[in-house]
């Protein structure tokens, strides 16, 4: 059986998990709460990713045809 993460939770354990969540939720708030850590998730990468995004912007020239970025 597959393990997911570093909690070694299977896939039974994962089904108990979302069941418990539609029970505390309800079925028309889960598709807003898991668009809102969609989102959340997507920020925290960007926010992580964007420092070694800046480092490779300044070895790049911006135009293709070899021209420097304008300061």
């Amino acid at each position: 059986m597959p393990q997911f993460g570093f909690l070694d939770l299977g896939a039974p354990e994962l089904i108990i998990v979302l069941v418990i969540l539609l029970l505390l939720f309800g079925s028309k708030k889960l598709p807003d709460l898991s668009r809102s850590i969609g989102q959340s998730m997507h920020e925290l990468r960007k926010g992580v990713n964007s420092p070694l995004d800046e480092k490779d912007e300044d070895k790049k020239p911006e135009k293709k045809d070899g021209t420097p970025k304008p300061t």
